[in-house]
């Protein structure tokens, strides 16, 4: 299965892998026009720890504990992808902490929020993947 990956030697640390994340799910057209002015909260998000940067987001585990601890079963893997039922969702935040990569988040709206590949807004390759400048971000199958 296809996963994101970082090369922590190239990214930057310009963030831009966040914005495009947030554009991605508002369905907008124009990214300045939709995120002028507002916070964004995106899925996807750029840790700096001793010089190196590196993009922190869902691996869509093989065993993932935020789907075994989810109580509702809000959260369930499907082909690989764990996706998120928001309906479901009651905001216990037990996948939260389940999480050992820090990963799912709290959402504005009370649910959780973490990385979907963008299978819901866009087909094909994240949106965090396009928007890397330096190609830090790959989207790629690798070897287990």
């Amino acid at each position: 299965m296809k996963r994101v990956y970082v090369n922590e030697k190239w990214c930057l640390g310009c963030h831009l892998c966040e914005y495009y994340c947030a554009f991605a799910s508002t369905g907008g057209k124009d990214m300045a026009l939709v995120l002028k002015d507002i916070e964004i909260s995106p899925r996807i998000r750029i840790e700096e720890m001793d010089g190196i940067s590196f993009a922190v987001s869902c691996r869509h585990c093989d065993e993932p504990f935020c789907v075994k601890g989810c109580i509702t079963g809000a959260l369930s893997k499907n082909d690989g992808i764990i996706t998120i039922d928001k309906e479901k969702c009651i905001g216990c935040y037990t996948c939260v902490l389940s999480c050992p990569y820090g990963a799912v988040q709290p959402s504005d709206d009370g649910a959780i929020q973490k990385c979907e590949l963008c299978i819901k807004t866009h087909a094909g390759v994240p949106q965090c993947v396009l928007g890397c400048p330096n190609g830090a971000i790959v989207f790629e199958e690798r070897g287990a």
